[in-house]
This record gives C-alpha cells, sequence and structure tokens, in this order.
C-alpha cells in the first residue's frame, strides 16, 4: 500500500485528493497544525480512514520528525496562507508559509528521504500582471500581490531544489478551482452562498468589488487527480491545470443567480472596500502539456461548476449545516 503526506488536508484541495488517494488504495497521512478550534468539516466523511499529525510549515523540526515517523513515498504541499486579500494585511505571515514553509519541507525531505516524490501548489497568481495570453509553463511571472510573490518563491526553490539535488519535485500551476468545499471568504463561494441566502429570504444584497475580473474557472474534484498524475511520471517537471476558458465575475453571477432564476443586478453593490490594491484583470491558462503528457482533461464545465456550487448551497442552508 504505497503512503503519502498530505500538508493542507483540511482544505479544499487536500480534502478532495486525500479521497481520490484512498480509491486508489493509498494510505493517508494528514498534516494539521494544532489550532483553537478544529477544522475537520471537509474531511468529516472519511476522517476514520486517515492518519492525523500535528505539524507546521513554520516549524522545520516537526518537518523532519513527520517524514521520519511516517515514511511516505509521496507529498503533497497544499498547505498556505492561500486568500490573496489576506496576504496585504499579514504579507509577512504569508511569506513565511506559503515561500519560507515550501523550503523547509523540500530540506526536509533532502535531509531524510531525497526519494521522496514531491508535488508544490503553484498558482496562476504567479503571472499576476499577464505577460501573454494564455499563460503557459514558460510565461513570465509578474504577481501582484504578496501570495502570488509567495507562490513565485515556493515555485522556484522547488525546481532549485529538483535541479540541485535531483529531488523529484515537480509543481502543478493550478488556475482558479473550486466547489461546494470553497471557503467562504473566495468570490466564488462568496456568490454562490449569497445566492442561496437571498433565494431563501436569509438576505437581500451581495457586495462585491471588480466585476470585470476574468479567471479560468475548474473543479478542484478535477485539478487534483492532475496532481497525482504528476507524481507518477519518470521525470519531475512543472504543469499548467485549467481549462483554457475564461469568464468574467459579472457572467459567473449571471449564471449563479439564473440558477435560481434572478437577476444579479437586482441584488449585487459594488464596494469600494472589496477592490485589490493591485488588480489581476485576465487569467487563462494553456492545459496543452497537461493534456499531452499526463492526459489529463477537466470534466466538470464551467455552468456545471457554478449550479454545483449553488445547488450544494441551497441544500446545506435548507439543512440548516454550518458552512464549509
Amino acid at each position: 500500500m504505497p503512503k503519502a503526506l498530505i500538508t493542507g488536508i483540511t482544505g479544499q484541495d487536500g480534502s478532495y485528493l486525500a479521497e481520490f488517494l484512498l480509491d486508489k488504495g493509498y494510505e493517508v497521512v494528514g498534516m494539521v497544525r494544532r489550532t483553537s478550534t478544529e477544522n475537520f468539516h471537509r474531511i468529516a466523511r472519511i476522517q476514520d480512514q486517515l492518519t492525523l499529525v500535528p505539524g507546521d510549515l513554520l516549524d522545520q523540526v516537526s518537518m523532519f520528525h513527520l517524514l521520519e515517523e511516517h515514511r511516505p513515498e509521496e507529498v503533497y504541499n497544499l498547505a498556505a496562507q492561500s486568500f490573496v486579500q489576506t496576504s496585504w494585511n499579514q504579507p509577512v505571515f504569508t511569506g513565511e508559509v506559503t515561500a519560507l514553509g515550501v523550503t523547509r519541507l523540500l530540506d526536509a525531505i533532502r535531509t531524510v528521504d531525497p526519494k521522496i516524490r514531491f508535488y508544490q501548489a503553484s498558482s496562476s497568481e504567479m503571472f499576476g500582471k499577464v505577460v501573454e495570453v494564455p499563460q503557459g509553463e514558460s510565461t513570465p511571472f509578474y504577481p501582484r500581490s504578496p501570495y502570488g510573490v509567495a507562490k513565485v518563491y515556493g515555485h522556484w526553490i522547488t525546481i532549485n531544489y529538483r535541479e540541485s539535488y535531483d529531488l523529484h519535485a515537480n509543481s502543478g500551476i493550478l488556475f482558479n478551482h473550486e466547489s461546494p468545499r470553497r471557503g467562504l471568504e473566495f468570490v466564488t463561494r462568496k456568490i454562490t452562498h449569497h445566492v442561496a441566502k437571498i433565494k431563501l429570504g436569509l438576505a437581500d444584497e451581495l457586495r462585491l468589488g471588480n466585476l470585470d475580473a476574468r479567471r479560468d474557472w475548474g473543479f478542484a474534484g478535477d485539478y487534483v487527480e492532475a496532481m497525482w498524475l504528476m507524481l507518477q511520471q519518470d521525470k519531475p517537471d512543472d504543469f499548467v491545470v485549467a481549462t483554457g476558458q475564461t469568464h468574467s465575475v459579472e457572467e459567473f453571477l449571471t449564471l449563479a443567480f439564473g440558477a435560481v432564476n434572478l437577476d444579479w443586478h437586482d441584488y449585487v453593490v459594488q464596494d469600494p472596500k472589496y477592490m485589490r490594491p493591485a488588480e489581476v484583470d485576465l487569467l487563462v491558462g494553456n492545459p496543452g502539456k497537461a493534456k499531452s503528457t499526463l492526459g489529463w482533461e477537466p470534466k466538470v464545465d464551467f455552468a456545471g461548476l457554478v449550479k454545483m456550487m449553488v445547488d450544494a448551497d441551497l441544500q446545506m442552508l435548507q439543512d440548516g449545516r454550518t458552512p464549509m
């Protein structure tokens, strides 16, 4: 039975990846930080099948202990301070976790067992102020937030360790990937959650920032398969994972409100508070390399994703469940 370690297992991607690996017959170890409140709701259904162990990307000693005790063949680094807006208010913390945390983990792998195959969660936010459309593996980076800058560091330190120490270290440059498990602070989930509340008479408006920003949105459950496929290749590499299509926030609003037969113009208020200091206007990925080398294809389209999220939020509110 192969063994995998997932950092960030309690997040959206971590929960989908854990389910995927369990279905593949893996033993799954999840690294969790000790916090004042447990946040295991995304993995509650599979928690009894997981081995959850304490660790922190801020503490390199915990990385060594974890690897030495559990000896995984694969490590998926999904942990990060992952919210772009928060990175403006906590830029140093974002750098410590999202950038230097990758170095701590890679160095622990190099020291404990350099045969471990490593996946780094890179991000389309690294492209930022894009210099070409669509963005591929060779597109220059121009990050526009502390989060994007930290992800660029994590990406390049992964390449550096791969080339310097011959590690099977891979980076997946994932474009926006959403699901019903997305945090409420992200614009897609904020929209679908408010749509459900408005439809049920629990809210009467939705306040948003830039409605013209365009993103390449896919389903997180599809994207975790690409992560796994990277670690099954003979040679490590970097891959853009995306749908190759771009949509605006306004298009997302149209589909989300349309799913419950409402017009978004009647409820949405633009609020300067939600505007970024430096905006990323157009992100769209070229997934050609992932398709040709990994054989990966997204299965859920944009309209299907939006409907999935709205339906899930409606059901959750009707059942009286706490939002993920």
